[in-house]
């Protein structure tokens, strides 16, 4: 779209062409009248500035159109990036999920055939176990759906990497509001919108500087061959702009040009409710992925560790077992979404804004695949 307006420029910036004629009276040599003249229309009125500029504007609104699709595009990644992080975490977890629970239930049926329990905590053991097995099933197929998802962004029918590698720990940087409302400012969707009135304004301009008439002038020889003698012609032609004063084209031109600057208001609007809602989203998710990582992980892993080693020597009932791993399981989900999040909104930050800091994890994170 960038190179065709390009194009545009040249053709605003060209001047109208001259128009070469003739013209034959009588069909007899001896009294015929030949008539040869070239005219020139001069542009008045300032239509070729105002075209160039016009046309200049649209290069403007394509350039910052682009800068936002590279935007949009690299946020995609990004967050296509880190849903393959999290679906490889989260394949992970349920493996030792799976792996856990057979490790109870191998140590249920050796109680139960010791005749120290019942054969209905066999039972539920097993049960638990094909419970986290269907958990496997979908963190595989939820693995593969984000793995073809980010290598479709890039134009590949199907993945040809082998794993994405990265560090989920660490999580992007959270700036200030206001450092970020201050950032908005340049941000390509809103300059979009602002050229776009710019743009609409030199429209605008086109239709008024139509409201002045063109003038052609003519210059040509006309040979009588009846006198026998050549004569010069000069002319000199404009319309009368009685009827048609482009009166309804510069309205149109004129209101849309309003509606451009409301288009603005709305967007600045709906801009900053955007990067205000994946702000706090941001903010949310860091608070939350740091409780869970100080103080609810560690908890859970050692409630379940000193469960499952009682189990193991007599000491728990399979309920506190299973309740343990349930709690651990759900635990470890519950940190996987929250960074998840945190690295979704993120990048929708730098969607929004239309830049990437070079310091911030999610600019450097998705580097190896």
């Amino acid at each position: 779209e960038l190179e065709a307006i390009e194009a545009t420029i040249i053709q605003a910036q060209v001047r109208p062409n001259p128009e070469l004629a003739t013209l034959i009276e009588d069909t007899q040599k001896a009294t015929r009248t030949t008539t040869l003249q070239l005219n020139q229309p001069i542009e008045l009125g300032g239509k070729r500035a105002a075209r160039i500029d016009a046309a200049e504007r649209g290069r403007d609104a394509a350039t910052v159109e682009l800068d936002a699709k590279r935007a949009e595009i690299r946020a995609a990644v990004v967050a296509s990036f880190f849903d393959v992080l999290i679906a490889q975490e989260r394949l992970r977890l349920a493996q030792g999920s799976v792996e856990l629970a057979q490790r109870v239930s191998s140590a249920a049926t050796r109680r139960v055939t010791a005749g120290k329990v019942s054969p209905v905590e066999e039972t539920k053991a097993r049960v638990a176990e094909a419970g986290v097995r269907i958990e496997l099933t979908l963190a595989v197929s939820e693995l593969a759906t984000a793995r073809k998802r980010l290598a479709g962004i890039w134009g590949n029918p199907a993945p040809r990497f082998e794993r994405a590698e990265g560090d989920l720990d660490i999580l992007p940087p959270l700036p200030a509001l206001a450092d970020l409302n201050a950032r908005l400012a340049t941000s390509p969707k809103l300059l979009r919108a602002k050229i776009e009135v710019d743009r609409r304004q030199a429209l605008a301009e086109i239709e008024r500087s139509r409201r002045v008439p063109n003038v052609t002038v003519s210059l040509g020889a006309k040979r009588d061959e009846q006198l026998g003698r050549n004569q010069a012609i000069l002319g000199l032609s404009i319309p009368l702009p009685v009827f048609d004063r482009n009166q309804g084209n510069l309205l149109e031109a004129l209101h849309r040009t309003d509606k451009a600057r409301d288009d603005l208001s709305a967007t600045e609007i709906r801009l900053s409710n955007e990067l205000a809602l994946a702000y706090e989203r941001l903010n949310s998710a860091r608070g939350e992925t740091e409780s869970l990582r100080q103080d609810i992980l560690p908890g859970a892993q050692s409630a379940y560790d000193a469960a499952t080693k009682g189990f193991e020597l007599g000491k728990f009932s399979f309920l506190d077992v299973l309740d343990a791993q349930r709690t651990s399981f759900q635990a470890k989900s519950q940190y996987l979404r929250a960074l998840a999040e945190a690295h979704r909104s993120a990048a929708e930050i730098e969607r929004i804004l239309g830049e990437a800091s070079a310091s911030s994890p999610s600019a450097s994170a998705a580097t190896k695949l």
